[in-house]
Formats: structure tokens, C-alpha cells, sequence
């Protein structure tokens, strides 16, 4: 059942249209080499009009695999395809893979990752919100369209393909456990703040009844200022290639939809698409956030650290 006719699903014209301007999309970020402005985050910034981190951010990625999902289950009747090849729906495999990878990504990104995993995450303003909102949305039916019916249809579409797929999901692989890894390191910042509150607080309450008393009447602001300060702990990062980079996460998502090209084929102009948008709205922060650090710790404390790509960016 279309959602909305011709679009949502995509007829072949009309997703031929979106992923033609796409392609485009790179142009829109050159905005942001003009501003510092990213109301998300480390930069984050006040607003009356701000929404919860960690529920903004599910909303914001969860639509882009709902999408792709949406397409495999309703384009391949549309175009009268009665099976799509295994290789569209495998990807679990060194050998046949392709949409799950999308899904097992989206949904630790959408849901495990904000919702389950982070202690604590800065308010999003709806702008981003808006805009992030729109990129999975539109990303999703790209990429889901492509693998649905408007791509390979059949076996032979991805005969003798094997070691170009083995390949690629290795890159793919490298990237996303990467990608898990340093996003922990952050997260681990996060939770050693909370641990060190929730020791602050057993000592507190260890304390007399008649101390504690009285450090509940004088400090019961001050206590919820330090469960707000838990949002807002940062240092500088130095595992992994966070000693080289400070935004190595980033590097690995690219490394991971790069992969991604590497299954589909040079000619796969979604996950080309993918791999280039990325790219063009990932540097400016990741130099936007390299400055915010190095106005908080220091030049010094930042050295010869990059802010994406080791030993030049």
C-alpha cells in the first residue's frame, strides 16, 4: 500500500528524479564552512526550542532504514518481481550482502545507541532535528529503491561478483566495529562522570542525619546542578585513533559506506550518493568540533591531533 502515491514508494521515474538530485546534495553543506553554528552535541547551544537528545536523536535516524524497509516490501510487487536475489536481502555473509548491513547500522545508530547505550546526550535543536530527519528519509529511499527493483533483479545480476561483495564487507565490517568502538570511548567519558556522581551521592549518604540534614537544605540546587553537569563532562579523548584524530568515528563511518560502494559496484549511484553526502557534511563539523576543542583545552593539550583524517585533516 503506497503511503503516498508514486513517491512513497517511488515509481522508477520518480526515484530516478530523487536520486539524480541528490547528487547534489554537497551543495547545501557548503553553509556550513560559513558558520559555527551546529546546535547539537559538544556544540550545542540554548534555545527555548530544544528537544531531548536522546529522543530527538531516535526519531531522526529511525525513519532512514523504516524507508529503505519500506521499499523492499513494497517496490518488487509493483515491478511485477515476484523474488528479489538473495544477495539484495543477505548481508550477514561474506558472500551475499547487501540491505541487512543497512539495517543492522540504522538500528544501532536510531535506537540501541541513544537510547540503550549513551548516559547522557546534549539537547538537539528541530533544525537538525528537521534536517536529519530528512537526509535518513530521503537516503533510505535511494538506497532502498535500488535494492528493491530499480537494481539488480536477479542471480545473474551478481554473477561472479563474490570477491568484490567479500571484499567490500570486510571494509564494511573494519568501519562499523570501529565506528562501535570509538563511540564507546566517548560514552565511557560520560559514564565514568556518572559513576563518580553516584559515589559523591553514597558518600553523602553515608554521612550522620544530622550532616546530611543539612547538606540536603544547603546543596539541594547544587546537587541537581552536578546531574546536569553528567550532560556536560568532556576531555580530550585518547584511545584508539582518538590519539591520532578527534573525530575517528567519523573516519570510520566513511570507511564503513565505503565498504558499503565497494558491494554494490562502482556503479551504485545510491551508496555513491551515500559515501560523497557524508563526507561533505561530516568535515566542516568534524573542523568546526576540532576548533571547539582546542578553544576548551587548549592548543597544547590538542597537539598535532587532526580532526578527521590522520596526518592531514
Amino acid at each position: 500500500m503506497a503511503i503516498l502515491a508514486t513517491w512513497l514508494p517511488p515509481s522508477r521515474e520518480h526515484w530516478e528524479l530523487i536520486n539524480y538530485l541528490w547528487q547534489f546534495f554537497p551543495l547545501l553543506t557548503l553553509i556550513q564552512w560559513t558558520t559555527d553554528w551546529y546546535p547539537q552535541g559538544k556544540t550545542s547551544a540554548p534555545s527555548p526550542f530544544n528537544l531531548p537528545g536522546k529522543t530527538a536523536w531516535a526519531v531522526m535516524e529511525t525513519p532512514g532504514f523504516m524507508a529503505l524497509l519500506y521499499c523492499m516490501l513494497t517496490i518488487p510487487a509493483a515491478q511485477g518481481i515476484e523474488k528479489l536475489p538473495l544477495a539484495n536481502w543477505v548481508m550477514a555473509t561474506l558472500f551475499k550482502i547487501l540491505i541487512t548491513n543497512q539495517t543492522i547500522h540504522y538500528i544501532y545508530r536510531a535506537l540501541i545507541s541513544p537510547l540503550l547505550l549513551n548516559p547522557s546526550m546534549s539537547p538537539i535543536h528541530p533544525f537538525i532535528l528537521v534536517s536529519g530527519l530528512s537526509f535518513q528519509i530521503i537516503n533510505g529511499t535511494c538506497i532502498g529503491g535500488y535494492l528493491a527493483g530499480y537494481g539488480p533483479t536477479s542471480a545473474q545480476d551478481w554473477a561472479g561478483t563474490a570477491p568484490r561483495i567479500a571484499f567490500g564487507m570486510i571494509i564494511f565490517l573494519g568501519g562499523f566495529l570501529g565506528n562501535i568502538y570509538h563511540d564507546d570511548e566517548l560514552r565511557e567519558i560520560r559514564r565514568a562522570a556518572a559513576r563518580a556522581q553516584e559515589r559523591r551521592k553514597l558518600g553523602e549518604e553515608a554521612q550522620g542525619e544530622e550532616e546530611k540534614s543539612k547538606r540536603s537544605s544547603s546543596k539541594a540546587g547544587g546537587r541537581k546542578m552536578k546531574n546536569k553537569e553528567v550532560d556536560k563532562v568532556y576531555r580530550v579523548p585518547e584511545n584508539g585513533l582518538f590519539r591520532l584524530v578527534l573525530y575517528p568515528h567519523y573516519l570510520c563511518e566513511w570507511i564503513e559506506w565505503a565498504g558499503f560502494w565497494v558491494i554494490g559496484g562502482w556503479a551504485c549511484a545510491p551508496a555513491r550518493n551515500f559515501v560523497l553526502n557524508e563526507v561533505s557534511t561530516m568535515l566542516p563539523r568534524a573542523l568546526n568540533g576540532r576548533r571547539w576543542y582546542v578553544e576548551r583545552f587548549g592548543a597544547k593539550a590538542i597537539g598535532s591531533k587532526r580532526a578527521i583524517i590522520p596526518g592531514l585533516i
